[in-house]
């Protein structure tokens, strides 16, 4: 994974603000005892193993981006785990120059806007803290398959920017995604790497379709312990900024 020492003080900053928000929505909602899957869940009763919440999903119709949580059966879950975010950007809001991965089994939606990527997984535990971030196979939640860079450059358009069904939440999971970039960076190249080293040893077997094969690549996270290496990489970046000399002054005559 990449340093936060190698990133650039603008992208630190990104991320200081990012967690600035993380934050924010986290505390509003614990003063009065809620948490933002809390939010997705609230009013709908029972909940139900594998049922999307909210009902329909959470779209966004001015930046096509797109989530949902659900959770799976109790026996099929990591230890610790209660359920998960899925993200998605639909190509209405992608960056210019996203194509599909032309694939031997791509068919090319009668809606265009249907061709949408899967960004990442979010995992929340019980107490409703994210704990992990997770890449898929195509069959997990049946998206049209782009290239790890290219998903890489649709990240920044990923904005849920309206109150329903919660403001705090939809705030909070768009910061989400650029708190942890670098983290996600990773995660995505190495989802293509998983994907072509199973299909090398599965020659037999369409590696998109492959039940055996479901998540691509994972990591385990703290937003506390991201917010403490985000300050102390922007600490580090000053530190470095305030001993460089000033440059020579030139006097005209």
């Amino acid at each position: 994974m990449m340093e936060l020492s190698e990133l650039s003080r603008d992208e630190l900053q990104a991320m200081s603000e990012a967690a600035r928000e993380v934050r924010l929505c986290q505390r509003v909602l614990a003063k009065t005892g809620d948490t933002v899957v809390g939010e997705l869940l609230r009013g709908h009763g029972t909940l139900y193993e594998w049922r999307h919440y909210p009902p329909g999903d959470v779209y966004d119709a001015e930046y096509h981006a797109q989530y949902y949580y659900h959770c799976h059966p109790e026996d099929e879950r990591p230890e610790g785990e209660h359920g998960h975010f899925h993200t998605f950007l639909r190509p209405l809001g992608m960056p210019p120059g996203m194509e599909p991965v032309p694939l031997r089994d791509y068919e090319k939606p009668d809606n265009p806007n249907d061709a949408l990527s899967h960004l990442m997984g979010i995992a929340m535990d019980a107490a409703g803290q994210p704990v992990r971030l997770f890449t898929t196979n195509r069959w997990v939640t049946g998206e049209t398959w782009y290239a790890a860079d290219d998903v890489i450059r649709m990240l920044d358009s990923f904005t849920v920017d309206h109150a329903r069904p919660s403001w705090p939440a939809n705030r909070w999971i768009t910061a989400m995604m650029r708190l942890f970039r670098p983290q996600i960076h990773s995660l995505l190249h190495e989802r293509d790497r998983t994907v072509a080293a199973w299909s090398d040893r599965h020659p037999n077997v369409w590696v998109y379709e492959d039940r055996a094969l479901e998540v691509t690549s994972q990591i385990l996270i703290s937003v506390e312990e991201q917010v403490a290496a985000v300050d102390h990489a922007l600490r580090g970046v000053r530190r470095r900024s305030s001993v460089l000399p000033e440059p020579p002054r030139f006097v005209t005559p």
